[in-house]
C-alpha cells in the first residue's frame, strides 16, 4: 500500500508537470515535442482538433501491448495516467507563462520530461514511444531502443519541418532535447551510476578505504598484465557521480600509478546501491 501510495504522488506530479509544459508552453506557441506526445501535438496543430483527444487516441495500441508485454498493473496505471493528462488539459486553466519562443521551447519541454520521468518512477508512462521501442528491440538484434526511438523522431521532425515551418521544427527539436535530458534527470537523478575498475599493486589498500570510508561494495578480479606478465588484483565498484572524484582521490593518495577505468551503467540494482526507478529500498551485499 505504500509503495502504491508514493507512485499515485509522483504519477499525479507528473501529470501536473506535464500539463503544465503541454498547455503553459508549447500548445500557445505551436511547438511539438518527440514521441507519441509529438504525434498528438503534431495531429492537434494540423487538425485543430483537441489534444485531450489525440493524446488517449494514439497511446491506446501502446497500453495494449504494454498489457501484454509489461504487466497489467503497468497498463492500468498508464491507462489512468494519460487518461488523467487528457482530463486535466481539457479541463484544468494553465496560464501562458510567455510570449518568448525560445522560452517555450525549453521550459516547455523541461516541465514535460519532468512529467514523463515522474510517471515512469511512479511506474506508468505518458508517452507509449518507450513501449515500442522497447518490443521492437527485443524482436530485432540490430535495432536498440535508442536507435528506434531516435530514427522515429527523425521521420516525425522531418515532417514537422513540412507542415510546421523550419523555425518551428528547430524549436521543436529543442523542446524535444531538454525534454529528454530533463527525462533522464528525474529518472536517475544525481545518483546516476558509473562502474569504475582500478588496477593497482595496492588494490588492497584501495579496497579497503573504499569498503570503510564510502562504505561502498568492491569485487575483486584476478588479473595479469599483458606487457608485465605480473598477476594483480583488480577492483571493481559502483558509485554515484558525485562519489567518482571520491574513488579517484583514494586511489590515487595511495597509488598515484593507479590505472582506473569510469563508464556510465543504463541500471543497476542490487548490492549497496539503490534501484533509482521504480525502488526506494536500500539493499546491501
Amino acid at each position: 500500500m505504500t509503495r502504491e501510495l508514493v507512485n499515485a504522488v509522483l504519477i499525479v506530479l507528473g501529470i501536473l508537470s506535464a500539463g503544465l509544459g503541454l498547455k503553459g508552453f508549447l500548445l500557445p506557441s505551436g511547438f511539438i515535442d518527440g514521441g507519441v506526445t509529438g504525434v498528438s501535438l503534431l495531429l492537434t496543430t494540423v487538425t485543430g482538433t483537441p489534444l485531450a483527444f489525440w493524446l488517449p487516441v494514439i497511446n491506446v495500441p501502446f497500453v495494449f501491448v504494454g498489457n501484454r508485454y509489461l504487466g497489467t498493473s503497468f497498463a492500468v496505471r498508464s491507462a489512468l495516467a494519460i487518461g488523467a493528462l487528457a482530463a486535466v488539459i481539457a479541463l484544468v486553466e494553465y496560464p501562458t507563462v510567455t510570449q518568448d519562443r525560445l522560452l517555450d521551447a525549453v521550459f516547455g519541454g523541461f516541465f514535460l520530461g519532468a512529467g514523463i520521468g515522474l510517471a515512469v518512477r511512479g511506474g506508468a508512462v505518458l508517452d507509449g514511444t518507450e513501449i515500442a521501442a522497447l518490443l521492437i528491440s527485443k524482436r530485432s538484434t540490430i535495432l536498440r531502443v535508442g536507435d528506434v526511438i531516435l530514427g522515429f523522431n527523425v521521420v516525425l521532425f522531418l515532417v514537422a519541418m513540412k507542415l510546421l515551418g523550419v523555425e518551428a521544427a528547430l524549436y521543436s527539436i529543442l523542446t524535444y532535447l531538454t525534454a529528454a535530458r530533463t527525462l533522464d534527470f528525474v529518472i536517475h537523478g544525481i545518483e546516476e551510476y558509473t562502474a569504475m575498475t582500478i588496477v593497482s599493486s595496492r588494490s588492497a589498500q584501495i579496497r579497503d578505504k573504499i569498503t570503510g570510508v564510502l562504505g561502498r561494495g568492491v569485487t575483486v578480479y584476478r588479473g595479469r598484465g599483458g606487457l608485465t606478465d605480473v598477476e594483480q588484483d583488480i577492483l571493481y565498484c559502483v558509485v554515484t557521480r558525485l562519489e567518482i572524484g571520491k574513488i579517484k582521490s583514494i586511489a590515487r593518495a595511495i597509488d598515484e600509478g593507479a590505472f582506473i577505468v569510469s563508464h556510465a551503467l543504463s541500471d543497476v540494482e542490487g548490492g549497496v546501491v539503490k534501484k533509482t526507478a521504480l525502488h526506494i529500498d536500500e539493499k546491501k551485499r
